[in-house]
């Protein structure tokens, strides 16, 4: 503080800066305010006031909680900043009964520019809001207020229940006993617009103009480096959208009333009561068209352009049952998906793969039977929200960031290409890695390109993930390579026999490709049903699916009485692959062992695993598939496709499907390692090698045995004479230098015995030699006298161990006269 700089803390410590922090909220901090406030114009404003003393802001230890009745309560902080900061709070806000806004005022009470003054309800908890603030004063208000469609409080714009006889009217009230109308409901203050829409100052709503965004409340410009995101998301029901509209359908005749079929009901709608309990109560919602980003029609194979989402329930005493029907270019509806008897509240999700105008038909039908009057008018199905992504011509809840293109008057949002995400940061387009897939409705941050799955890689586009029909797995002892070009032709399997309550007997059919090509799905599965309602040609709605998998239900020809089989009912239950392993269980799908016979040639089975996008109320994660691809030398390509023993449809629960493919071609590459060499004996000098592979031949494709080879070599008896030239040869060879060495022994003996004899005489003082040398002619073993016989070896020995320390050797010698020996 005294040099007014900044300096690092402790170790141990930290600090906020210039910052202060507010964690706790045993009671209000010093600075804050709360107060409440009431909206009332009316009579009663005084008294309504009065009731809203208590409805403050209330600290709760580890946060501090506002009011939940229809007062409006106000938080209020004020600060004054030497320079811009910022305020950043985590807030909890599950229920949108409650409008909840934060903004910011000046030291002259002028709100300040703020985007986010609404607040969005938090789904998954606590979540975090931060907003700049400018330099000076600066007064934060956190301010909710709660509202209710039962509401006893009247508002400057106001509801009010009402009761209705139902059309048409069958019943009479001034009979003794008969119940009568309740009255009609308080006022209560409406709920505000559905998001992308404003009120008006006639207290309609009006959508907000493209480029901008709202909660229900007022329209903001998306901010800079956004864009909106379109769509419809219904979730208040003042009045039914203009894009909707409900009828009447009868149950017995099939013709409209002319009823209304739906009441709103401020947070959801309902189904109304027909002429008769088997009527359908019908409401229907067009939508123009679509316009999904250009990261989603940059994949071809990826034919999603929206989906639709919405949140029902039903509440039936019988067998009551939902219908959820989808049209194409206003032809018949077709359904897609059915709910019998009560549902809890729950949400349904489908995608929508054709761009064209397209109608959402929701029937309600209390009971299937023929019944006339109504007595189950308590059953009721009820939509609380209808959620519509990349609508054409729609509006925006909220506005997801974009890249940005530098122009001439500033920057632009733009697309960006197949395979780029956006960088929050800068806002620029940046790369997918290898092997990893954009996620098409999110591109934004690099979390947005997901890793392939195993055994499987990225296309160009970075759009989906494939398997090329190769695999490879590592063992300790070697790698096992895998080549299943031979099984990627589109292959097909029909089920056993089933049969209908009536005895009309089908059959299950499945088509099936492999790897596909490049990601590209090869199976289709078609509907030759045709509608005699429908014009050939002009029907909208596709009767084809593509997948990696598709079933049909197969009708015979001799069931039908047509020449050509009928098929119908396709679904998909492969769209992606998700990857390939010899793992039993991969992303939350498992291919059980015990559903097929094992295998027992000790070669793992391969898996490839897939699931679909078709979600249902039975499937709520969609249908998923594997396929066992199993080596079986026996089985020439294509081999032999088999459904589990225990689930003739090939699924035990209706989501799961399991296929078992044996084949020659699901063996691993043949290798090195996969044969050996068988060597022949020498015949006539000529010897082979030849490679053969092991029993039994787990291995297909791969290397080919090498070819024979043939040397030259030599027979045994060539290497016997051989040996024994050799060993004939050594023995002369010795004997010759046995002799040689023996012959120069004696030499060597005679000259040292002569040297002996010589000092013997001199010192017995004989006469002196007349010569030591010897003379021509004279014989050196003439005169030498051995004492005793030594053999070879032993003369050899005395030559080396009798040596005198002068360099001498001494020989043992007797004299002429038969002395005793003297040892020299």
């Amino acid at each position: 503080m005294k040099d007014q700089s900044c300096k690092p803390c402790a170790e141990g410590r930290y600090s906020l800066g210039t910052g202060i922090r507010f964690d706790e909220w045993d009671e209000l901090p010093h600075g804050f305010a709360s107060f409440s406030a009431n909206m009332e114009t009316d009579n009663s404003a005084t008294a309504s006031t009065e009731n809203c003393t208590s409805s403050k802001w209330v600290p709760r230890g580890d946060y501090i909680a506002s009011n939940t009745d229809e007062c409006t309560a106000t938080l209020m902080y004020a600060v004054n900043l030497k320079q811009s900061g910022t305020v950043n709070f985590e807030y909890y806000y599950p229920d949108s009964s409650i409008i909840f806004e934060f903004f910011v005022q000046n030291d002259q009470c002028q709100p300040s520019t703020d985007d986010y003054r609404w607040m969005r309800t938090t789904e998954k908890g606590w979540e975090f809001h931060s907003v700049e603030l400018n330099r000076g004063n600066n007064v934060l208000y956190w301010r909710t207020t709660a509202f209710s469609v039962w509401s006893r409080a009247p508002k400057p714009v106001l509801t009010q229940l009402m009761y209705k006889w139902a059309q048409p009217k069958i019943c009479s009230e001034d009979l003794e006993g008969a119940v009568k109308l309740p009255a009609s409901g308080v006022k209560t203050r409406c709920p505000p617009c559905n998001p992308g829409f404003f009120k008006t100052s006639n207290s309609t709503c009006e959508p907000c103009p493209y480029g901008s965004y709202s909660n229900g409340s007022d329209c903001a410009h998306c901010p800079a480096g956004t864009e909106p995101a379109v769509g419809f998301e219904y979730k208040w029901w003042n009045t039914l959208p203009t894009n909707m509209e409900t009828t009447v359908l009868s149950g017995v005749n099939f013709e409209y009333k002319g009823m209304t079929g739906w009441e709103v009901a401020g947070d959801h709608i309902y189904s109304a009561v027909g002429a008769s309990d088997n009527d359908f109560m019908i409401l229907t919602l067009a939508v123009p068209g679509f316009r999904p980003p250009q990261s989603m029609t940059a994949d071809t194979e990826n034919k999603e352009v929206a989906r639709i989402t919405f949140v029902f329930e039903t509440i039936c005493s019988v067998n009551c049952e939902l219908y959820f029907m989808v049209g194409v270019n206003s032809r018949t509806n077709t359904p897609v998906e059915t709910w019998k008897g009560s549902k809890g509240k729950q949400s349904y999700t489908r995608s929508i793969e054709n761009n064209a105008t397209m109608s959402f038909t929701w029937a309600f039908q209390r009971t299937t039977f023929l019944e006339t009057g109504r007595k189950y008018t308590s059953d009721v199905a009820k939509i609380y929200s209808i959620n519509i992504t990349n609508v054409m011509d729609g509006v925006a809840s909220f506005c997801r960031p974009c890249a940005l293109e530098a122009s001439d008057t500033g920057s632009s949002c733009t697309s960006c290409s197949a395979g780029y995400y956006i960088d929050r940061d800068s806002g620029t387009c940046r790369p997918c890695l290898p092997n990893t897939v954009l996620k098409a409705h999110q591109p934004y941050g690099s979390q947005a390109c997901v890793p392939c799955g195993p055994g499987t890689k990225s296309n160009k586009i970075h759009s989906l993930c494939y398997n090329d029909c190769t695999f490879s797995r590592n063992t300790p002892a070697r790698t096992f390579n895998y080549n299943f070009s031979a099984l990627a032709s589109t292959v097909t399997h029909a089920g056993g026999p089933s049969f209908t309550s009536k005895g009309l007997k089908y059959f299950h059919h499945f088509t099936l490709s492999l790897c596909g090509n490049q990601g590209k799905k090869m199976s289709v599965c078609t509907d030759n049903v045709t509608d005699i309602r429908i014009p050939e040609g002009e029907s909208g709605f596709s009767k084809s699916v593509t997948a990696y998998v598709c079933q049909a239900v197969i009708i015979p020809s001799e069931v039908t009485g047509y020449k050509a089989e009928v098929s119908s009912q396709p679904v998909s239950l492969a769209d992606r692959l998700i990857g390939v392993t010899t793992d039993m269980t991969l992303d939350g799908i498992t291919s059980p062992a015990e559903l097929f016979r094992p295998e027992s040639l000790g070669i793992p089975d391969v898996i490839f695993f897939y699931r679909s996008n078709d979600v249902t109320q039975s499937c709520t994660s969609g249908r998923s598939t594997t396929i066992r691809v199993r080596c079986n030398p026996q089985k020439a390509a294509p081999g032999r496709l088999s459904l589990p023993g225990s689930c003739s449809g090939g699924t035990c629960d209706g989501c799961s499907f399991h296929f078992l493919w044996e084949s020659v071609a699901a063996c691993p590459l043949c290798s090195v390692a996969d044969y050996h060499a068988i060597v022949s004996s020498c015949v006539a000098g000529i010897q082979k090698t030849t490679y053969v592979w092991r029993e039994p031949k787990l291995c297909s494709g791969g290397l080919s045995l090498p070819e024979q080879r043939v040397t030259i070599c030599k027979t045994i008896a060539f290497w016997l004479k051989v040996g024994i030239s050799a060993g004939i040869c050594m023995a002369v060879v010795l004997a010759v230098l046995t002799c040689y060495f023996w012959k120069k022994n004696q030499k060597l003996e005679y000259k040292y015995s002569k040297l002996v004899m010589n000092a013997t005489l001199k010192d017995c003082d004989l006469p002196a030699a007349d010569s030591c040398a010897i003379m021509e002619g004279e014989d050196v073993e003439d005169d030498l006298i051995f004492t005793s016989k030594k053999s070879l070896f032993g003369k050899i020995k005395s030559l080396t161990s009798k040596r005198t320390p002068d360099g001498f050797d001494s020989v043992p010698l007797k004299t002429s006269s038969g002395g005793p020996d003297v040892d020299l």
